[in-house]
Parts: structure tokens; sequence; C-alpha cells
């Protein structure tokens, strides 16, 4: 087994599961009828990549555990997921600004996994990357709307800012695992694309 390449495949598929079932909680319970609809098709998408993930990392771990068992068969201790996609829906706000943070940041993610070495990797970063470009949009959207609005939606998306914006370091944190695999080409240093991350977040506040 290629130790350091499946737990960084743990990783993302980790942070991919947790974010996709929080977007299921909103399911019936969202603002609108129209998000009713568009939430629990974001969080199939984001399910749809952790499953193949862990497909990937049951493959590295010589199937010794299945990519479910992968999913859902570890202490909660065990999961690799970032912070920031933990964190609860507090209101509309906070679910649309985590989704954009890590859309943002996965977009740039999957663009620089096409060049990898790896053809699993290059395979599921160029079915992740068209998807994750209306994840984008629909939140982006969201966040100017609500950004402008009344004073009380204003001053809401600036309180899920200050609570989240905070958290957003950890999407950049190289494990020895991604390091090591930076090394040997299989993914990329989510360093190098910290700044043109903070850019398009930036104006899309602005």
């Amino acid at each position: 087994m290629n130790d350091q390449l499946f737990h960084s495949i743990l990783e993302l598929a980790d942070d991919h599961l947790i974010l996709g079932h929080r977007l299921s909680e909103l399911c019936g319970h969202a603002p609108t009828l129209e998000e009713d609809l568009s939430l629990p098709n974001l969080g199939l998408d984001l399910l749809g990549v952790a499953g193949s993930l862990y497909s990937f990392a049951s493959q590295l771990d010589n199937n010794s555990r299945s990519d479910d068992q992968l999913a859902f068969g570890r202490l909660e201790r065990e999961y690799k997921s970032c912070l920031l996609l933990e964190k609860p829906n507090e209101h509309f706000g906070y679910t649309m600004l985590k989704q954009l943070y890590f859309s943002i940041f996965m977009e740039m993610f999957w663009k620089n996994s096409l060049k990898s070495n790896n053809e699993t990797i290059v395979g599921i970063a160029g079915k992740s990357v068209k998807e994750i470009a209306y994840h984008i949009r629909h939140s982006g959207e969201w966040i100017i709307r609500l950004g402008d609005g009344t004073e009380e939606s204003h001053n809401r998306m600036l309180e899920a800012i200050n609570e989240l914006h905070p958290y957003t370091d950890e999407l950049f944190y190289m494990s020895k695992s991604s390091r090591d695999c930076f090394q040997k080409g299989y993914l990329p240093d989510r360093r190098e694309f910290r700044d043109s991350w903070k850019i398009r977040i930036e104006s899309i506040f602005e």
C-alpha cells in the first residue's frame, strides 16, 4: 500500500463527505423551494466525489476495507476533515459561506491535480472540476445577495465571516502525507494557490 497517498486521499474524501452531509441537513429546511432542491443536489455532488475517493482509498488499502467501511466504519477521531466543514449550519449565510470557501479552494486544487502523474486522480479531478464551477456560482451569488440585502442579512453575513474565516487556514495545511504526495507528483501543494484563493474571495466580498 502507498501509505502516504492513502492518507491524503482519505483527507479529501472526509472533507467531501462531511460537507455533503452538512448540506443534506437543510433538505426540507432551506429558505426557498428552489434552495430545497439545489442544496441536496450540491450535497450529492460532494458525496459522489467522496465515493470515488473512498473507492480509490480502498484500492490503495488492498481492499482490506470497503469504501463504505472507510466512510462510515471509523471512530470519529479518525476522520481527517477540516474543522471549517464540520461547523454547523447556524443560518443560511453560514451554509453558503462554507460552500464558497471550500468550492473555490477545491476548484484550484482539482485544476492543479489534472497534472498529477496518477491516472485515477486525474480522472476524479476532471469530473470534479466541472461540477465545482456551479457550486462557486451558486454560493457566490448568494453571498452577494445577502451581503447587499437588508441590514439584517448584511450583519448576518458579517457574523458568518467573522466566525468562519479563521478556520480557512486549515484548507492550506500540508500534512506529512500531503507533502509526500506533492513530492511524488500525485497531488498539488495547497500552499501555492493560497494567494489566488484570497483574491477570488475578496473580489466576491467587494
